[in-house]
């Protein structure tokens, strides 16, 4: 069997620590000094006009935590720790549950049930069965085969809510087909291919179910809580689960047409290999059919959330239904995990809480807008139709990992302003803010803008150069597929 790269780790499949380039370590260096500094300066300098003192003390914690959360020097949930305490302390929110009841918001609670569907995913082996299965049976040629894979990655985004754990699911299955393709790293395009498209294909899936990362639950929670939205599971995936299959598909056969399979010709008997791995799992374990019966319920109960006070007198939110989920998967005989092997990633949680803290505080405090009426003179945007407001603000959330590699990050920072924004234009910001939320795991350019994008990168099937090329096409394409979802699709839906 092919040994799983270096990226990604025997115990678990977690990623290896990723070598800090020197441009990181300098930025980790000057971090704490820019931050201080930085929020020192906003703190105490004189107001400006039309801006509260509340707002202005905000915006300096909103700045220090800005920059400690982009370079790093120190863990991004101790940074969040220190923003919320600070908040309150220093008299930016006038009510400290501002600050400390963030951790008490239903979309933490929905990311603590995703990490708990994610484990019961690949503890019960469903996950690999399900991707075996689908190539054995469907994958007869190269082309068929790359298809099925992307179809896989789609499939599984549904049922696993962390673009690393389906990486580390789909690499070792790749790793397998491409050795009994004969397929060399570095030569070999299938293997580019192959490989590039699962960046992709992760990517785009990801953006077109609400629960499939938590950047965009975080998402989720300021469009309805800041912009007035009632952003569901449904509502996100008929919006965004369009645009994602039409990008991944006009960019699988661009694919095909920059990594030309022609001269790749070493195909035979990879059918029987990959029966051998499938049939190295068994039969059906107790574990795979708890998890496969939990998780067709919770996805029946996300599905009919529109329907369910019709026929049940009451309805199951997204959150509850979350929950649910992950308390059958806990529950002595039903479920199949115990507490320790849930793997909840807690640091997360607190960044999360903070991050909504921070955000909330300069909402209330009318800093966001502040700051965006600012922006908006300064670029005349104000002058600028609405339609191309939409699409400069799309191409703008589109591109910006180019910058801030850390998807959570993304949309702590740029979600909010958006929304200000269109309050700002009088815009309706639930639409522009749900298009922008859709770019925001567009991460493909290089290798360290997200960890999917190392884990695949580590094979050493594809190049810098080759993942830059597919990349800008595919963010480009994207882009303007959301554009013009915004203007046609969106309407259709009532968004």
């Amino acid at each position: 069997m092919t040994e799983v790269p270096e990226t990604v780790q025997k115990d678990g499949n977690k990623p290896s620590p990723e070598k800090k380039s020197k441009t990181e370590e300098v930025m980790k260096k000057l971090g704490i000094p820019l931050a201080v500094i930085a929020a020192l300066l906003l703190f105490f300098m004189p107001t400006p006009e039309g801006m509260s003192l509340e707002a202005q003390r905000a915006i300096a914690i909103f700045t220090g935590a800005l920059i400690l959360w982009i370079t790093t020097p120190i863990p991004i949930y101790l940074t969040s720790i220190i923003a919320i305490l600070l908040l309150p302390l220093v008299g930016a929110v006038e009510d400290q549950e501002v600050a400390f009841g963030t951790l008490g918001f239903d979309v933490i609670w929905l990311m603590v049930s995703a990490f708990i569907l994610t484990s019961a995913m690949i503890k019960s082996n469903l996950g690999r069965r399900l991707s075996l299965w689908m190539i054995t049976r469907f994958g007869k040629t190269p082309k068929m085969t790359l298809l099925v894979l992307v179809i896989i990655n789609f499939v599984l985004a549904f049922f696993v809510p962390s673009t690393t754990a389906r990486a580390t699911l789909m690499v070792p299955i790749c790793l397998i087909l491409l050795e009994v393709y004969k397929a060399l790293p570095g030569r070999s395009n299938l293997g580019k291919v192959m490989m590039l498209q699962g960046v992709q294909a992760d990517a785009l899936a990801t953006s077109g179910v609400m629960t499939a990362t938590s950047g965009n639950i975080i998402a989720v929670g300021f469009i309805n809580d800041q912009a007035g939205g009632n952003i569901g599971y449904m509502d996100w995936l008929l919006a965004s689960m369009p645009t994602a299959i039409i990008t991944m598909l006009i960019t699988f056969f661009i694919g095909l047409k920059l990594f030309s399979l022609k001269d790749e010709s070493n195909f035979h008997n990879a059918t029987n290999t990959l029966k051998d791995e499938l049939k190295k799992l068994g039969s059906f374990s107790i574990d795979e059919k708890k998890a496969v019966t939990i998780f067709i319920f919770t996805v029946i109960l996300w599905a009919t959330g529109d329907y369910q006070k019709d026929w049940i007198g009451f309805e199951f939110s997204t959150e509850q239904t979350a929950v649910l989920g992950a308390l059958l998967c806990l529950l002595p005989r039903i479920g199949l995990l115990t507490w320790k092997e849930t793997n909840i990633k807690w640091e997360l949680m607190i960044f999360a809480a903070g991050a909504y803290a921070v955000g909330n505080a300069l909402d209330k405090s009318k800093g966001a807008e502040w700051i965006i009426g600012k922006v908006v003179g300064a670029l005349g945007l104000e002058q600028m139709n609405h339609a191309l407001v939409y699409v400069v603000v799309v191409f703008l959330s589109m591109y910006s990992h180019l910058i801030f590699t850390s998807k959570t990050v993304r949309v702590t920072i740029l979600i909010p302003a958006f929304i200000a924004l269109a309050k700002t234009l009088g815009m309706d910001p639930v639409p522009l803010a749900l298009a922008a939320a859709m770019t925001m795991t567009y991460t493909i350019t290089l290798p360290p803008h997200s960890k999917v994008n190392t884990i695949y990168f580590g094979t050493g099937y594809f190049s810098v150069l080759d993942q830059v090329k597919y990349a800008i096409v595919t963010c480009f394409i994207g882009a303007c597929v959301i554009s013009l979802a915004l203007f046609t699709w969106f309407k259709v839906i009532g968004i």
